[in-house]
């Protein structure tokens, strides 16, 4: 068992642009294993790529600043204004992006099955 200190874990992430997987694992730094996926804090700016996880919900937990998240459903895109101190839950197996407010931190509970896209609407790739 291990507290873990997440202005340290921070420490040397900047709020920049997360446009790609890559650039997403710069800017979250995992802290720890959590059921089926991990414990995240990061920072970022910009918008970021679609993701989805189909072996769970996704809890997002606004630190410091602010974020749009877009959630794509039967009815259509589903935008959410959370700033800090809310939180929001993705549910399982739904596409989603954020879009940062200028820059967000935030913790996150992410299951470990993560699918990202580039597309306009994920939904629609073959």
């Amino acid at each position: 068992m291990t507290a873990h200190d997440l202005q340290k874990a921070l420490a040397g992430i900047a709020a920049r642009a997360v446009t790609t997987a890559e650039e997403d694992a710069a800017a979250f730094s995992r802290l720890a294993s959590f059921d089926q996926g991990a414990l995240y804090v990061g920072r970022f700016a910009g918008e970021t790529p679609w993701e989805r996880h189909r072996g769970g919900d996704e809890l997002l937990h606004v630190l410091d600043g602010a974020v749009e998240v877009t959630v794509l459903t039967d009815e259509g895109a589903r935008k959410t204004h959370v700033s800090a101190g809310c939180v929001f839950v993705v549910p399982r197996g739904l596409w989603h992006r954020q879009l940062a407010l200028p820059s967000v931190t935030l913790l996150a509970v992410t299951p470990d099955d993560s699918e990202v896209s580039n597309a306009d609407d994920p939904r629609t790739r073959s």
